[in-house]
């Protein structure tokens, strides 16, 4: 099984930027995180940074025709069906009176955990894969 992690604009500044919001840890060390908690659940993991939208979808359409499974992603605007997307936020967008544009395209929302809000999302994104595989196989 392959994850692909989409970060957005400004993910790449994590650690430098609102600290008070995002905390202090770098996308550097976010990387190594969700690395370490990918291989101790046996799956892999690509991480694709990008401040420009029309990049990120273009590699989330690449992911649609190679061997990634499944996706988590600090959003912008894109994405619909296939593979299964969860959403992720480090901070409580609700609290904060933000709304996301792409909720309606995922299968959840994991929000206001911090970093936990990746292992989380990685978690549910792995499940939805794993539950449409056995699905798949009894037909």
């Amino acid at each position: 099984m392959k994850i692909l992690v989409a970060q957005g604009a400004n993910m790449a500044y994590l650690g430098k930027r609102q600290p008070e919001i995002y905390r202090t840890t770098t996308a550097a060390e976010l990387d190594a995180i969700l690395h370490r908690h990918a291989s101790a659940r046996g799956y892999a993991l690509e991480i694709f940074y990008t401040h420009i939208e029309g990049e990120a979808i273009e590699r989330i359409y690449q992911a649609l025709d190679s061997s990634i499974d499944g996706l988590v992603i600090n959003p912008a605007g894109f994405l619909h069906g296939k593979p299964p997307v969860v959403e992720v936020h480090m901070s409580d967008i609700d609290k904060r009176g933000l709304h996301s544009v792409t909720a309606e395209a995922a299968r959840g929302i994991v929000a206001g955990f911090g970093i936990r809000s990746y292992l989380m999302g990685l978690n549910a994104v792995a499940d939805l894969i794993a539950d449409e595989r056995s699905a798949a196989a009894k037909k």
